[in-house]
């Protein structure tokens, strides 16, 4: 047990039942997570940190519910929030199995079939702590590159994590995107962070989605993100959402393409070897290629 005292009354307040016991949850680096158990039996998370901006909460609990509403794959109920915490239903971590594997394939296609309004999001987001510009776009060539490809690429720039030669490839890829992106898909309603840390695997047997950036975004993202940092059943899971809901030809080369974003984020957080991995990425989408699964993304 541990920090009943300031994170309990915080959590009374904002769900008006009683905390019997708190317990930190290990993992992550973005939040504090306490683990809540209430006197009405069920456990929540309280997820804190330190001077967050006033709408990181809000934000991601308007993302949850979003994405939950599609009726698709699983997300934690949202239980309260405020401008310094969130507040929502425990997940009992267990083990990926393939029964899981299969079910989350099927229900992340649902979500992303539940559409979105645009391609965007009604208000701007985070991607882990890092500002994440959603303004709405009439095409998702446009999104992608005004506001996720070269924000980051000018960031990662500055920040030296690649040099103006190195973000050449880039901003080709951004002149010829049109050509590259594949076929038109009208907008997704997407995670838009669905790196396997944000994943929950429960011993329900399924898997939940955790900490979203969600926007109306091109569901190729969301796999190509799974597939960057790897993911248990990684293949189940596409064979499952291929068949619920068809990709286009073409979707394993563009990977590199939906990859570059994150790579970009990463680049600008945390310095050079994501750079290259991001130039690398480019060299790859402008050869039309997917990388050899011995190379990375």
């Amino acid at each position: 047990m541990a920090r009943m005292g300031g994170i309990a009354a915080k959590a009374e307040a904002l769900l008006g039942v009683t905390v019997v016991a708190t317990t930190s949850v290990a993992g992550g680096d973005t939040n504090t997570a306490t683990r809540l158990r209430l006197t009405d039996g069920r456990s929540a998370v309280m997820k804190t940190r330190p001077q967050a901006p006033h709408d990181f909460y809000t934000s991601e609990a308007e993302g949850l519910v979003w994405l939950g509403e599609a009726g698709g794959a699983l997300v934690p109920e949202v239980l309260g929030v405020a401008e310094d915490c969130l507040v929502v239903s425990w997940i009992e971590p267990g083990k990926a199995t393939t029964d899981a594997a299969e079910a989350f394939g099927r229900g992340l296609a649902t979500t992303h079939a539940a559409s979105a309004d645009d391609f965007g999001f009604a208000r701007d987001g985070y991607i882990g702590v890092v500002p994440l510009p959603n303004k709405p776009a009439t095409s998702w060539t446009e999104f992608y590159a005004t506001r996720r490809i070269l924000p980051y690429l000018k960031v990662a720039v500055d920040r030296g994590a690649m040099s103006t030669e190195d973000a050449g490839p880039i901003e080709e890829v951004v002149r010829r995107l049109d050509e590259l992106a594949g076929p038109p898909e009208p907008p997704a309603r997407i995670h838009g962070d669905l790196w396997s840390g944000n994943v929950v695997w429960s011993t329900e047997d399924r898997a939940y989605l955790i900490d979203p950036a969600a926007h109306g975004g091109h569901r190729e993202t969301d796999l190509a993100m799974l597939a960057l940092f790897g993911i248990q059943h990684l293949q189940r899971i596409i064979d499952a959402y291929d068949e619920a809901a068809p990709l286009a030809d073409g979707w394993q080369a563009r990977v590199p393409l939906h990859q570059l974003h994150p790579l970009l984020v990463h680049a600008a957080l945390f310095g050079g070897g994501y750079g290259e991995r991001a130039v690398a990425a480019a060299a790859y989408v402008l050869a039309g290629e997917a990388p050899r699964p011995d190379q990375g993304g």
